[in-house]
């Protein structure tokens, strides 16, 4: 049987300006214990702010997203211009401020977020598809400004899950571990580090997620 292969789109290296790294590696970890196979994508821009991951303390330089990203793939990355839906089965987004900074203006903007353009092709031409999305964290924040009235969960933050049903999508208070499936859009969403959680919480979600999809695949 041919391998299922993702789709994982990063927005940078390191949680407080790009993608959490220890969601996007569990991510590809667990889709490659379920038999399947990742291609990594960033899209070319540069990030809103760089951030001393030592102090937290804004740095006054400029990085680019698709570079940084590159770190966490170990170089194996393409721009995400060059994601085409007809070479994968499914798309996964890892959480970190990145998400919402980089891919999107989520967290500014709240409700009023705009999502990068080349993000939200990417979703809308895998829902054309039929194929399955799965977002972790905070990404599906900007997966319910693009799918207005999908059905997604970031744990239960009060002020995420108010933009998120602002922008007309539907939220589930959740836990550590637990996926909420929309089945009209084919979406795949749990909570990870927007709840207080330990880098087994991190798997179990990364995991329960992948496996969810892959059952979608099957």
């Amino acid at each position: 049987m041919k391998k299922k292969r993702f789709a994982v789109v990063l927005a940078g290296c390191g949680v407080y300006d790009g993608a959490e790294i220890q969601e996007a590696v569990l991510t590809m970890l667990a889709i490659r214990k379920q038999g399947g196979s990742y291609q990594c994508f960033a899209p070319d821009i540069l990030q809103y702010h760089v951030v001393n991951h030592f102090d937290g303390q804004e740095m006054h330089e400029k990085r680019n997203v698709l570079v940084e990203s590159a770190r966490i793939a170990r170089g194996n990355i393409k721009r995400l211009i060059e994601f085409n839906p007809e070479d994968f089965d499914a798309l996964i987004f890892p959480g970190g401020f990145g998400a919402a900074k980089n891919l999107s203006t989520v967290a500014f903007d709240g409700a009023n977020a705009k999502v990068t353009p080349e993000v939200e092709r990417a979703i809308m031409e895998m829902v054309s598809a039929g194929k399955p999305i799965g977002a972790l964290c905070i990404a599906p924040a900007f997966v319910a400004k693009v799918l207005q009235g999908v059905e997604v969960t970031i744990g239960d933050d009060p002020g995420t899950i108010a933009a998120i049903e602002g922008m007309g999508s539907h939220h589930r208070v959740t836990t550590h571990g637990e996926v909420v499936v929309d089945n009209k859009f084919k979406v795949f969403t749990t909570p990870c580090y927007m709840l207080d959680a330990t880098l087994l919480d991190i798997e179990l979600g990364a995991e329960n997620v992948v496996k969810a999809m892959m059952k979608e695949l099957s």
